[in-house]
């Protein structure tokens, strides 16, 4: 059943233990077994399962070293056996095995009866948590069944907040604040991810005093994340989503998310898709689609390394290195392996494809394979490092720039001169002398590496933010050059984006959360392609290379224009307090 809150306009208050609301009859628990305090139950219990359980090897021993027959057994033994189940079944449903406690406190027909009412009892006193909801989430709560009448909306929500912790909650949370109770065990124990962000996060303000009012907790499946994406949340940030497009493209029109907090970064980009599409769309192609990961290995001599590099990149041992590297995945296939020494250490640069996905792990895994496969030619090889930074992954770098990682796209659009002067409002001389100064010689001035344009991170990053990709890959996916010419008699803009190393998936990772999975949905590349692999993963770097492209052409114009400024301050610099909007 979905939880739901009542909004409130009062002043949130941090977590503290209220009376607790009268229930018809409480649901049995493994830790209500005893009328005691959690920690003293959970510390008999231990001990007692441990006590038994050495006290029973131990009359094993003594029955097998006398020929005593295993099922005599006596009294004591008796007892013992008994305590062991029961305390077995406690720890069990401790730590969250839920068929357990249902074997151990059985509901009486009554309840089940009236469990959709029981439901709603319980979720208000779960859910009325004075966390504040996020300022667009729709935290209304519709009214509560007219038959429960043991706890009403009016007596759970009165006119000043009202938090309903549970004294088990109270003791989880003391117990986190004391270091008893590690803070990232919590989901693991509790068994419910949304309940363990809570007491994590009231948790964490009691130990430092300060509030996290604003940061939302409701509206968000924290199981989604569990393994995955994110470790001991404590609620989430949200980014406004804007749409720039249509983007044409290759004859096909995308509609592309950007989430951003920079004021203009969405229109400007959407005046760019205008005069794209004005102009008769732009083309994007793929050069080449391969990840690549590039672990470090010592020897005792520069001579052993060498003979190591020229055992790898000899073409006669190609096809048996591929075979035991395509063994980690059927996507996973080998493409080439560049080598580079220095000294006594070798550091080898795999690429592969890897399907729809981003490919990071599908690459580890086939590195392991081929250096567990080189030692046995290579014994005396000591791996440094799965990666020697030679790949290279979120920094900047030649060799990517060079030689390109993950997917390397080139995008050219013409803009016909009527559009350059009516919708960018400046001209193709001005366009093209502004980026031969800003975007070459300046980035070239400056000693840009893979710099050499206006502003294509800014773009990457929303997309990147928006579509589940790794942010952090920002720094090397946003190499790119900006090239601008005038064509056609000089009456033309002929304007072109070269990108050698656009890192993005499909699959795995943040693509699978809600938000994100609804963006890539948007742009038509959820999931694996089911006719091609990896040709979802490439036609998103297409858009990403295309998107890049028009705001490359609509920040320059309004550069060229003398607009920057003046944008940013009309759609940048709003006056309105928002902390005060209701």
């Amino acid at each position: 059943m979905e939880a739901h809150r009542l909004s409130s306009t009062k002043p949130v208050q941090s977590l503290k233990p209220t009376k607790k609301i009268p229930l018809e009859e409480d649901t049995g628990k493994a830790s209500d077994a005893l009328p005691l305090p959690l920690y003293l139950t959970n510390a008999l219990f231990f001990t007692l399962f441990f006590s038994v359980v050495y006290f029973l090897l131990s009359r094993w021993r003594e029955k097998i070293r006398t020929s005593t027959p295993l099922h005599v057994v006596t009294f004591s033994e008796i007892i013992a056996i008994l305590s062991f189940f029961a305390s077995f079944i406690y720890l069990l449903g401790f730590f969250g095995i839920d068929f357990v406690q249902s074997l151990v406190f059985q509901p009486s027909p009554d309840v089940w009866i009236a469990e959709e009412v029981d439901d709603e009892v319980l979720l208000a006193k779960e859910e009325a948590r004075k966390v504040p909801c996020g300022q667009a989430l729709d935290c209304s709560l519709p009214p509560l069944p007219p038959a429960a009448p043991i706890v009403t909306v009016q007596k759970v929500f009165d006119e000043k907040p009202v938090t309903v912790l549970t004294e088990e909650d109270e003791e989880i949370i003391k117990s986190v604040v004391a270091g008893t109770t590690p803070s990232y065990s919590l989901e693991s124990k509790l068994g419910d991810c949304k309940r363990a962000a809570a007491i994590r996060r009231e948790a964490l303000q009691r130990l430092t005093g300060k509030s996290l009012s604003g940061l939302p907790l409701d509206g968000f499946d924290y199981e989604s994340i569990l393994g995955q994406c994110c470790e001991m949340p404590v609620g989430y940030v949200q980014i406004p989503v804007g749409i720039a497009g249509p983007l044409l493209v290759n004859g096909r029109e995308y509609s592309v998310p950007m989430a951003t907090t920079e004021g203009c970064l969405v229109a400007s980009t959407n005046r760019g898709c205008k005069a794209i599409h004005l102009s008769g769309g732009a083309t994007s192609v793929l050069l080449k689609d391969g990840m690549t990961r590039a672990p470090c290995v010592r020897f005792g001599t520069a001579k052993r390394a060498a003979d190591l590099k020229l055992y790898l990149e000899d073409p006669d041992n190609f096809e048996t290195l591929s075979v035991v590297f395509n063994r980690s995945s059927r996507f996973g296939r080998l493409q080439g392996i560049k080598c580079a020494i220095a000294g006594k250490n070798l550091y080898i640069r795999f690429t592969c494809s890897t399907g729809d996905a981003m490919g990071m792990n599908m690459v580890s895994k086939g590195v392991q394979n081929v250096l567990d496969f080189l030692q046995t030619d290579f014994p005396d090889m000591d791996v440094i490092g799965i990666s020697g930074n030679y790949c290279s992954d979120k920094k900047p770098a030649a060799v990517n720039w060079i030689e390109g990682r993950g997917k390397s796209v080139v995008c050219e659009a013409t803009i016909k001169g009527d559009v350059v002067r009516k919708v960018l409002k400046t001209s193709v001389e001005s366009l093209v002398e502004l980026n031969m100064l800003k975007n070459l010689t300046g980035s070239a001035m400056a000693g840009a590496l893979g710099g050499f344009n206006a502003h294509a991170s800014n773009i990457v990053a929303a997309i990147y933010i928006a579509t589940g990709q790794d942010p952090a890959q920002n720094v090397e996916s946003s190499h790119c050059i900006t090239m601008m010419e005038a064509v056609n008699d000089g009456k033309d803009l002929h304007i072109s984006v070269t990108m050698p190393s656009i890192e993005v998936g499909t699959v795995g990772g943040g693509t699978q959360l809600a938000s994100q999975s609804a963006c890539l949905n948007l742009l038509g590349v959820k999931g694996a392609s089911k006719e091609t692999p990896g040709a979802n993963s490439r036609t998103l770097a297409t858009i990403v290379a295309s998107a890049v492209l028009a705001g490359e052409l609509s920040l320059m114009s309004a550069i060229s224009a003398g607009q920057l400024v003046r944008s940013h301050m009309k759609y940048n610099r709003s006056s309105k307090d928002v902390s005060k909007a209701t």
